[in-house]
C-alpha cells in the first residue's frame, strides 16, 4: 500500500508539528508519521500521580517557542484551537543553596541586579543583558539561519559593524568560555554564578563546558524578556491545538507508525516504509531523528558516504536525565518564604556542587547531592490542581544511564534501572528538597528514569532528552557532524530536522520552521 504527498515527516516533537502546519499552510499536502501512540515526541501531560493533578509528563517551560519566529507565524491559529500561556511578571526563577542562601531573578532585570552583594556587579549584569539585546537580531537570526550558507554572510557583517574588533573578540572569548570561567572573570560576588550557571544543564551543558559564557547572557535575557510561560491546562493542550490545525489544514497524522526505511531512488529520497505502508513524497522527506538513526539504520547503506556514517556512528549523546512528579495536598511552606511564589527553583551551590553532580553522573555514579529542579507550575496554572493543592515538577539532568555505583555509597546499581532504584533515589532527591520546605505534604509520586525516557523516544537515546551533546565541538557550524552541518542532507530531498541539528534541543522548533519555511518559500517561487 502507498500514499503519495507532497512532504513526508517523520516525527510529530515540536520541530515536526511545526514544519506540518508550516507546509501545509503553504498549500503542501503533508503527512506526518509517529511512532508513540500519541503525537508529541517530549511535549505532553497527564494525572500521572492521583486524580485530579494534570502534570506536564516531560517539557514544560516554553519561553523559547513564544519568542520565536515559530510562535510568530503559527500562534494566531494555535490560539483559535485554543492554546493558551500562564506566566508571571514577577520573581520567575531562583537558585537555593545547601546553606539556605537564595538569589533571585525577577522579569525586571533592574530589580534583579539591585539584590546583589557587589554594586558593580549588578552593573555589569545589566550592561551584559543591554549588549545581548543590542546583537539580539543578529545572534536570533544565526540561530535560525543555516550557519553553513552565504544568507549568514550579511548577519556577520552587520554583527562586526554593531561590535567593532574588540566587541566582536568579547564575543568569541565568552563562547569560549565554560560559565564557571565566565562568572569569575565578570563578577567578584557568587550571584550570576549561583543563578544562572545551573540553568546550563537545561541547554545541555554543564558549568565547565565551553560556549557557557556565551550561553548565560542568553538565557537571563530570555527569562527576563519572556518569563517561563506554561501552557494552561497542561502541554497536552499544545498537541490538542496542533492537532486541530492539522486537521484542519487536512495533514495526515499517523501515529504508532514507526518509520522503517526512507526509500532513495536516483539519488533522490522519494518516501518512507512505516508499519507495512509505504509513504511517496513528491518534494521532500524531513526526518527528525538522531543522525545515528539517519545513516545507521534509515538510509541504505550506499547512499551516504562512508566518512559520514562513520562520524554519525561517533555521535556523542549527553547525560541521561529523570523527572519526578508530586502531587501535594497543600501548597510547599519554603523556609525561606520568598520561594513560595517562584515559578522555577534550582537547589545548586552554583558552579561548585552542579560541576560536582555533573562529574559524578559522567563517571556513571548517582550523584550524591544533584541539581534539583523544582517546577512550581501550578503556581502560573492553578487550574492543574485542586483548590489549595499544588503539584511539583521535578527534574535531574545529572543522572547516568547506565549507574555504574553510587556517589554516597547507599544505593544498589547492580541492576541498573530498576523500579526500585530509580523509587530510591527520587527518595534522595525529595529529602534534598524537602530540607529546604517546612514539610511537604505528599499524596503521591511518579518517577521516570533515564531507561523511560529512552524506552519512550528513541531520539532520547541513553536517556538524553536533548538529541546528543551541545558542546563546542557538536554545536552551530559542527551540528549534528562536521561532514553534515546543514539541514539539506547528501541525498537530495531528504531533510534532517529535530534537536539534533542547529539550533539544537529546546522547545523553539528552530529547524522545523527553517526547513519548512525554505521549502515552501521555493515551492512558491517555482510555482510564480
Amino acid at each position: 500500500m502507498h500514499n503519495e504527498v507532497d512532504a513526508v515527516i517523520v516525527g510529530s516533537g515540536i520541530n515536526g508539528l511545526v514544519a506540518a502546519a508550516t507546509l501545509a499552510r503553504s498549500g503542501w499536502k503533508v503527512v506526518l508519521l509517529e511512532s508513540n501512540p500519541e503525537i508529541g515526541g517530549f511535549v505532553g501531560s497527564g494525572e500521572r500521580t492521583v486524580p485530579g493533578y494534570v502534570h506536564d509528563t516531560f517539557s514544560s517551560w516554553y519561553p523559547l517557542f513564544v519568542s520565536g519566529p515559530a510562535h510568530t507565524a503559527l500562534g494566531d491559529d494555535l490560539a483559535r484551537h485554543g492554546l493558551r500561556f500562564c506566566n508571571t511578571d514577577e520573581a520567575v526563577t531562583a537558585s537555593i543553596s545547601d546553606s539556605g542562601r537564595v538569589t533571585l531573578a525577577y522579569r525586571d532585570p533592574e530589580l534583579t541586579a539591585a539584590g546583589f552583594g557587589n554594586e558593580e556587579d549588578g552593573n555589569t549584569y545589566l550592561e551584559a543583558l543591554q549588549r545581548f539585546g543590542r546583537n539580539a537580531p543578529v545572534i536570533g537570526g544565526m540561530m535560525g539561519s543555516e550557519i553553513r550558507s552565504a544568507g549568514v554572510v550579511p548577519l556577520l557583517a552587520r554583527f562586526f559593524r554593531t561590535n567593532g574588533r574588540r566587541g566582536s573578540e568579547q564575543w568569541l572569548r565568552d563562547l569560549a568560555a565554560s560559565g564557571r570561567a565566565y562568572c569569575s572573570r565578570e563578577y567578584v560576588g557568587p550571584e550570576v554564578d549561583h543563578l544562572w550557571v545551573p540553568w546550563l544543564l537545561h541547554a545541555g551543558l554543564s558549568p565547565d563546558n565551553a560556549s557557557g559564557g556565551f550561553m548565560i547572557p542568553v538565557l537571563a535575557a530570555t527569562v527576563h524578556g519572556f518569563g517561563l510561560p506554561v501552557v494552561e491546562g497542561g502541554s497536552a493542550r499544545l498537541l490538542e491545538a496542533f492537532r486541530g490545525l492539522l486537521d484542519e489544514l487536512g495533514v495526515q497524522v499517523h501515529t504508532g507508525s514507526r518509520v522503517d526505511r526512507i526509500i532513495v531512488e536516483g539519488g533522490r529520497a522519494t518516501g518512507v516504509e512505516a508499519a507495512g505502508r509505504r509513504y511517496r513524497a513528491r518534494r521532500a522527506v524531513l526526518a527528525s531523528v538522531t543522525p545515528t538513526a539517519l545513516y545507521g539504520s534509515l538510509l541504505p547503506p550506499d547512499a551516504s558516504p562512508a566518512p559520514l556514517r562513520a562520524q554519525a556512528r561517533r555521535y556523542r549523546y549527553g547525560r541521561g536525565e529523570m523527572q519526578i512528579h508530586i502531587a501535594l495536598s497543600e501548597r510547599p511552606r519554603w523556609r525561606d518564604a520568598r520561594l513560595n511564589e517562584v515559578p522555577l527553583v534550582h537547589i545548586s551551590d552554583g558552579s561548585a556542587s552542579t560541576g560536582i553532580a555533573r562529574a559524578e553522573a559522567e563517571a556513571g555514579l548517582l550523584p550524591r547531592k544533584p541539581t534539583v529542579v523544582v517546577g512550581q507550575q501550578s503556581l502560573l496554572d492553578p487550574s492543574r490542581v485542586p483548590a489549595g493543592a499544588a503539584s511539583l515538577w521535578l527534574q535531574l539532568q545529572e543522572v547516568p544511564y547506565e549507574p555504574l555505583g553510587d556517589a554516597a555509597g547507599e544505593l544498589n546499581t547492580a541492576d541498573g534501572w530498576t523500579p526500585e532504584l530509580a523509587k530510591a533515589y527520587a527518595q534522595r532527591v525529595i529529602d534534598r528538597l524537602d530540607a529546604h520546605t517546612h514539610g511537604l505534604k505528599i499524596l503521591g509520586t511518579d518517577v521516570i528514569s533515564p531507561a523511560d525516557l529512552a524506552a519512550y523516544n528513541e531520539n532520547a537515546v541513553g536517556g538524553d532528552p536533548y538529541g546528543g551533546s551541545s558542546e563546542l565541538d557538536q554545536s552551530f557550524l559542527w551540528r549534528p557532524l562536521p561532514e553534515a552541518g546543514r539541514h539539506r542532507t547528501c541525498v537530495d530531498g531528504l531533510w534532517h530536522i529535530g534537536a539534533s541539528t542547529h539550533p539544537g534541543a529546546g522547545l523553539g522548533a528552530g529547524s522545523g520552521h527553517l526547513v519548512a519555511t525554505k521549502l515552501a518559500a521555493q515551492r512558491h517561487r517555482k510555482s510564480n
